[in-house]
């Protein structure tokens, strides 16, 4: 497990050996988790932003909010 983006607003955790990311949105308290192609594709497109944005967060934070927009879920502690 390796924290990979953290702000204020959101974080991204990488687990390399589930081959995946969880995307945890801190403001509603819902996360996400994605393997396989999808983490790939998250992955490229992420390493887009932070390229052409020179990994300014305010940007980070807005390309994770339409990343996640919909498809997260509520954290839930067992």
């Amino acid at each position: 497990m390796k924290v990979v983006f953290n702000s204020e607003h959101y974080a991204v955790v990488s687990y390399v050996a589930q081959h995946g990311y969880e995307l945890v949105e801190k403001d509603s308290g819902r996360m996400m988790f994605i393997q396989g192609v999808q983490a790939d594709h998250f992955h490229d497109a992420m390493r887009q932003v932070v390229t052409e944005q020179q990994g300014d967060s305010d940007e980070i934070d807005a390309f994770l909010s339409d990343y996640c927009e919909g498809a997260t879920q509520p954290i839930s502690f067992h």
